[in-house]
């Protein structure tokens, strides 16, 4: 059985759902017609049918275009547009007309604005927030580069869950991340979070079947827990096109059982892991649960 992107073969306890009609055909249509960019779409989720069927979409802010060139993404890279300033408007329509409870706020990285994005994207989740009150706010960042005040100006805009994705273990983070990006730098955007807002519920993620080893990801975890994060995702790593970083392995089902209980019983650690698991994957669920 072929990939939903037909890259290659799936084991048999890798199964995703075809496309449904219903809500999920709503969303769809939905976003295409306030062209309003989704990660699910851009990135070529396999789990965008579940997600949209249930009303549920991770928004993707500031255009389409990343400036980083990760390889195992398939959004976009160049050079982006000028952000839309109707974002905003669009976003909250979107949440009003679909009547959702929780909302995961994602972007691309811009590397070309001087504050990687940050006032824009502190703008929509203050706006939702005095038009929705009742409704949680997850959003899904860059790393800014490391820079305080970005990450600041995001965090008074008042999120429930700061989301900053660490991807990979160290050792294969130069491989299939963009060279600006940083295992240390990720981590030290979590640390300073978690100074800054005690509060905020921290969240992070990574992928498996790039070539990492078992120590290295408990590693990870370990890194993660001393961090801050409270929730950590692992899922499996599929090849979206022919042109990103090829799948090194499957991972079976118990590998990632091993590693949720791992982390429960010797650090605490909420981690949802599964082969089908994305960072924002019934996200609602998790923070209800955190």
């Amino acid at each position: 059985m072929k990939n939903i992107n037909g890259i290659h073969d799936f084991p048999q306890w890798l199964r995703f759902r075809a496309p449904s009609k219903g809500n999920g055909r709503e969303v769809e249509l939905l976003i295409s017609t306030l062209k309003i960019d989704t990660v699910c779409k851009s990135a070529l989720c396999p789990n965008r049918p579940v997600c949209w069927s249930r009303k549920i979409a991770t928004f993707l802010l500031l255009g389409d275009t990343c400036t980083r060139n990760c390889k195992f993404c398939a959004v976009k890279k160049g050079i982006p547009l000028t952000p839309d300033p109707l974002e905003k408007e669009k976003i909250l329509h979107a949440l009003e007309i679909l009547r959702l409870k929780y909302v995961v706020l994602t972007m691309v990285t811009r590397d070309d604005l001087p504050d990687g994005g940050a006032f824009h994207i502190s703008e929509i989740v203050k706006h939702i927030r005095n038009k929705i009150p009742e409704i949680k706010i997850e959003v899904l960042v860059s790393d800014f580069g490391g820079n305080e005040e970005s990450l600041k100006t995001i965090l008074d805009s008042g999120p429930d869950v700061f989301s900053h994705n660490i991807e990979t273990v160290e050792r294969l983070c130069g491989v299939v991340r963009d060279r600006r990006c940083s295992y240390t730098t990720s981590l030290k955007v979590l640390e300073t979070v978690n100074k800054l807002s005690p509060d905020t519920i921290i969240k992070s993620g990574l992928m498996l079947g790039l070539g990492e080893m078992e120590i290295e990801v408990l590693k990870t975890l370990r890194d993660l827990k001393n961090s801050g994060c409270k929730i950590v995702t692992i899922g499996q790593y599929l090849q979206p096109t022919k042109n990103n970083y090829p799948v090194k392995e499957f991972i079976q089902p118990d590998k990632f059982r091993f590693y949720s209980d791992w982390a429960k019983e010797k650090l605490g650690l909420a981690v949802i892991a599964g082969p089908e698991v994305r960072s924002s994957y019934k996200a609602d669920f998790w923070y209800s649960e955190s």
